[in-house]
C-alpha cells in the first residue's frame, strides 16, 4: 500500500530560493551549509558537489568578509545548486554577493545599521529578487529583550523576529522566510507555533547547534517532526556537529518517515533477535551505502524472521523472508525465488536495482513499493 500523510500544510506564500520554490504548498525542501573556508573555493565546491549527491535543495554559505565574497561569485560558478549567503552585520558584503548571483540573503535587517544600509541592500534584493531569510536565534537575541526576559524565550524570539519582520513591512518587501531557531526543543516548537499564527511567510525550521550526530538528529526529529505534522514547516536543516552531508540524510529521513517527501530508498528494519535467519543489521548497513545514489523512491523493509517476514513481502512489489536453509524472494506479493545468506546482499542489491529502473521507466503508474522482509 502507498502511504499517503495526513499532514495538512500551512498555508504560507512562496519564495523561490534560485529554482527551488519554498513555501505555497512546495515539497519541504532539505538544506545544509559548507563548514569548509568560504575563501577555499576547491574545498568548498568539493563539499558542495558531495552535498548534491546526497540529494540537497539548497546549501548555505558564510560570507564573513569581502574576500569571502569574491570567493562566493567563483563557487557559484561551478555549482548548479542554489546558493544561501549568510551574512552578518557588514551591508556591503550583501551588496556584493548579490551581484555575484547568490540566490538567497540570510540577513537579519536590524543587525545590518542604518536605515539606509537596510535600504540599499531591501532595494538590490528587490531589483535582482533574491530573497531574505530573517534568522533569529536564542543565542544572539538583542540586549534589550534579554533584559526584558530574562533568558531566551518563546516569546523573546517572535518578539525578536518581529522586529525584522516590520523593517521588511516599512520597505514593503515580503519576498522573504524566516527562521526562530533555539537549542532547546520545547523553545524551539513554542517559538515556531507563535510566529506561524502571526505570518504567513515560509519558515525554515532548525534546532540550532542540536549537538553530534546521534543527539542532534533525536532533538531535531522531535521538535521537526512535532512541528511538521502540525503541517508548519516549508524547508529546513538539520544542524548536526557532523559531516554536512549527514544533515542531509537525517532531513531526508525525516521528511520521509511524515511521508512529505519521497527521494530515495526509505528502510524499514526489525532490531533483530534470535529468531533471525540472517544479519539483519549488516544487511540494511550494507544495503544503505551500496544504495545511496538511488533517488527513486522506494521502500525497502528488512524484518529479521518469518513472523512478520511474509506479510510484509506480500505487500510489497518485491520482499525477502528469511527461511532455513534459504530465503524467499517475493515479486508482487509472489514467492518468486531463493536466495542463501552467502548471497543475500548482492542478489538485494541486484533485485532493488532493477525494480529501481523499472519504476523510472513507467513513472507514470506511481512510486514503486519495495519491501524486504526476513
Amino acid at each position: 500500500m502507498h502511504f499517503e500523510s495526513p499532514i495538512k500544510r500551512r498555508q504560507s506564500r512562496q519564495i523561490m530560493v534560485g529554482n527551488v520554490p519554498v513555501g505555497g504548498g512546495a515539497p519541504v525542501s532539505v538544506q545544509s551549509m559548507t563548514n569548509t573556508e568560504t575563501t577555499d573555493v576547491a574545498a568548498t565546491v568539493g563539499q558542495i558537489q558531495r552535498l548534491e549527491e546526497a540529494g540537497v535543495d539548497i546549501v548555505r554559505i558564510s560570507v564573513p568578509t569581502m574576500d569571502a565574497a569574491v570567493a562566493f561569485g567563483e563557487i557559484k560558478k561551478q555549482v548548479s545548486v542554489p546558493l544561501v549567503a549568510d551574512i552578518h552585520f557588514d551591508y556591503k558584503i550583501a551588496l556584493a554577493v548579490a551581484e555575484q548571483g547568490v540566490d538567497c540573503l540570510r540577513i537579519n535587517p536590524g543587525n545590518i545599521g542604518r536605515e539606509d544600509r537596510v535600504r540599499a541592500v531591501v532595494d538590490c534584493a528587490r531589483d535582482k529578487n533574491i530573497p531574505i531569510r530573517i534568522g533569529v536565534n536564542a543565542g544572539s537575541l538583542e540586549k534589550d529583550l534579554q533584559k526584558k526576559y530574562g533568558e531566551p524565550t518563546p516569546e523573546a524570539l517572535m518578539e525578536s523576529a518581529m522586529r525584522h519582520v516590520d523593517i521588511l513591512d516599512k520597505l514593503d518587501f515580503q519576498n522573504f522566510k524566516l527562521s526562530l531557531k533555539a537549542s532547546n526543543v520545547f523553545m524551539t516548537v513554542a517559538a515556531y507555533r507563535l510566529i506561524a499564527a502571526q505570518i504567513d511567510n515560509p519558515l525554515h525550521l532548525g534546532v540550532t547547534e542540536a549537538g553530534g550526530l546521534r543527539s542532534g538528529t533525536v532533538k531535531s526529529a522531535i521538535a521537526l517532526g512535532a512541528l511538521l505534522m502540525e503541517g508548519i514547516g516549508d524547508t529546513l536543516r538539520i544542524s548536526l556537529a557532523a559531516d554536512p552531508v549527514e544533515e542531509v540524510k537525517v532531513g531526508f529521513d525525516i521528511l520521509k518517515s511524515l511521508g512529505l517527501r519521497t527521494k530515495g530508498i526509505n528502510f524499514i528494519a526489525c532490531p533483530s533477535c534470535s529468531r533471525q535467519n540472517f544479519d539483519v543489521i549488516s544487511t540494511v548497513n550494507a544495503l544503505e551505502s551500496r544504495l545511496e545514489d538511488i533517488k527513486t523512491p522506494l521502500d525497502v523493509a528488512i524484518i529479521g524472521c518469518v513472523v512478520n517476514g511474509p506479510g510484509e513481502a506480500k505487500e510489497a512489489h518485491i520482499g525477502l523472508t528469511g527461511g532455513s536453509p534459504n530465503n524467499l524472494i517475493f515479486r508482487e506479493g509472489k514467492p518468486s525465488h531463493k536466495v542463501d545468506n552467502a548471497d543475500l546482499i548482492d542478489e538485494l542489491e541486484r533485485v532493488i536495482r532493477t525494480k529501481a529502473a523499472e519504476a523510472d521507466a513507467n513513472s507514470e503508474d506511481g512510486p514503486a513499493k519495495i519491501t524486504l522482509g526476513a
